[in-house]
């Protein structure tokens, strides 16, 4: 081994402690009782105790909160694949000043941020009558997040030889038919990459669930969590207890399709 290979594993080695250090404190500090937690924090639990999350379940209200985070999230993506997949098609596929002007209409859509359009955005949905609801929060996600989500099927979409759909239309089949029979099953890549980048991003946000279901019943996990810390916030045990539990969904899911995000950026690329 090199001095110079030795000295980038040392790094590599020491930037990876430094990323696990919180999850490490986050669920050490989540097994202990708060004599523990007083007496050494940071060391391991002895014994380990599992009644921090129990309390924090039922305190934190925290399974009326998963349901709502879970169809506001499982919609809203289901939404995004279905539109952004085909949008993403039509705009890889033509050549027309229109698709053209469309596509960077979507790239404005991802370089403007949408804090800049809260106040009329709420008022549009107030005035539908969607606030505090599942819907309007769907509607919301699926606006904001459909430009990156074209961005990433468009990119996608262009590496894909055109022979394939070119071959099942002169089979007789339609555009959509080539579309949803041949193109779209070979968009499993990206599709979940478009599938964590966006659940991420939607379970994990705060500030407009805050704003658009605080106070309804519907509140989302992070609007949850937030008022649950606020109430607990001297019992730390309870409190990390929590938000190991906030945050194990959407972990297991990234989990699951990590193996896609690389490639799916990778394939992307190469349009």
């Amino acid at each position: 081994m090199r001095s110079r290979t030795f000295l980038l594993e040392i790094v590599m080695i020491a930037v990876a402690v430094a990323f696990l250090f919180p999850v490490y404190a986050l669920v050490t500090l989540s097994l202990k009782d708060p004599g523990q937690i007083s007496q050494a924090p940071l060391a391991l639990p002895n014994p380990p105790t599992t009644a921090n999350f129990g309390e924090a379940w039922s305190a934190a209200a925290l399974g009326p909160s998963l349901m709502n985070s879970t169809v506001i999230t499982v919609v809203s993506l289901v939404a995004l694949i279905g539109l952004g997949s085909f949008a993403a098609y039509f705009l890889a596929r033509t050549a027309t000043r229109l698709g053209y002007a469309l596509y960077v209409l979507f790239l404005l859509g991802i370089v403007l941020p949408f804090q800049l359009g809260m106040i009329p955005l709420y008022g549009l949905v107030n005035d539908l009558g969607l606030i505090g609801t599942h819907t309007g929060m769907i509607v919301f996600y699926t606006g904001i997040q459909l430009p990156f989500t074209i961005f990433l099927y468009t990119g996608f979409i262009r590496a894909l030889p055109r022979e394939y759909a070119s071959a099942a239309q002169i089979d007789g089949a339609s555009h959509l038919t080539a579309f949803t029979r041949v193109v779209f099953p070979l968009l499993r890549p990206i599709t979940g990459t478009v599938l964590i980048l966006n659940a991420v991003f939607i379970w994990n946000d705060f500030f407009t669930p805050l704003l658009y279901l605080g106070g309804s019943g519907f509140e989302t996990v992070p609007v949850s969590v937030f008022a649950f810390v606020g109430q607990y916030v001297s019992d730390y045990g309870l409190v990390f207890a929590g938000l190991v539990l906030a945050a194990l969904p959407i972990v297991a899911v990234f989990l699951v399709l990590q193996k896609y995000v690389i490639k799916g950026f990778s394939s992307g690329l190469k349009g």
